[in-house]
């Protein structure tokens, strides 16, 4: 009993017994929980396991993630079908469910958000930190092969990222503000500051609309629909910025 104690103890610590099996080599048979519990008597060990169960539960279930929030949050979220994903209810965050970017991001879609391509040399770079896909090419803008459109592409790039990294940052004010003024209503004979909470996420989101209609008006060419979308999206920063 001892060896097994400290077999499995060793295992939950490494993360690594979910799949864990008897450890005599010949013996593929993988001890059952209620083994594990009758051998490992640690209650620290025993919620390490516990959680460990927890993640493969949710990694095998094709309806349940983890929420995103990359602050850190440890919700399961439930995938019902909304392809934008839905707010996290113990911290709000919006997951997107569709791909592996930390948050939901519509107007701009899955694909927007994963990279993109120098028409040129095929270098593939992150649309968020610039940073190569690829180690072989680290220098986008020491490009051998970039000519006078591809330059002008460079030039668009530039203006949609400083753009969309300007909501990006007035994004993080507004909720800096919020819990500002969220500590401030936790003083004595401080007047309702609710109000001024509504308007700092009403702020919030639309500053991640700003960001994420940079992504959405730079994949997409189509002129005519994207004069409609330019006028809305300057409307929106006018009325933002007043408020």
């Amino acid at each position: 009993q001892p060896c097994w104690r400290e077999y499995l103890t060793t295992r939950i610590e490494q993360n690594m017994v979910v799949n864990c099996t008897c450890p005599i080599s010949e013996c593929r048979a993988q001890p059952t929980t209620a083994f594990i519990y009758s051998i490992v008597s640690s209650e620290e060990i025993i919620a390490k396991y516990e959680k460990a169960l927890l993640r493969r539960y949710v990694e095998c279930c094709s309806n349940l993630t983890w929420c995103t929030n990359p602050q850190g949050c440890d919700q399961i979220l439930l995938k019902d079908g909304l392809g934008y994903g839905a707010a996290c209810s113990k911290c709000s965050w919006i997951s997107c469910f569709n791909c592996n970017f930390p948050e939901a991001h519509y107007p701009a879609s899955c694909s927007h958000m994963s990279r993109m391509t120098c028409a040129k040399c095929n270098h593939g770079f992150c649309w968020r930190c610039l940073k190569p896909w690829r180690p072989n090419h680290k220098d986008y803008y020491n490009c051998s092969a970039m000519v006078s459109k591809a330059a002008w592409q460079e030039k668009r790039f530039q203006d949609y990222n400083e753009r969309c990294t300007f909501h990006h940052h007035a994004r993080e004010f507004a909720i800096s503000l919020r819990n500002s003024i969220s500590s401030i209503r936790e003083m004595p004979k401080v007047r309702n500051l609710t109000f001024v909470l509504d308007a700092c996420k009403v702020l919030e989101q639309a500053r991640k609309v700003l960001a994420y209609s940079c992504v959405y008006s730079y994949y997409n060419q189509d002129t005519e629909s994207m004069d409609i979308v330019e006028q809305q999206t300057e409307s929106l920063e006018l009325l933002t910025n007043a408020l």
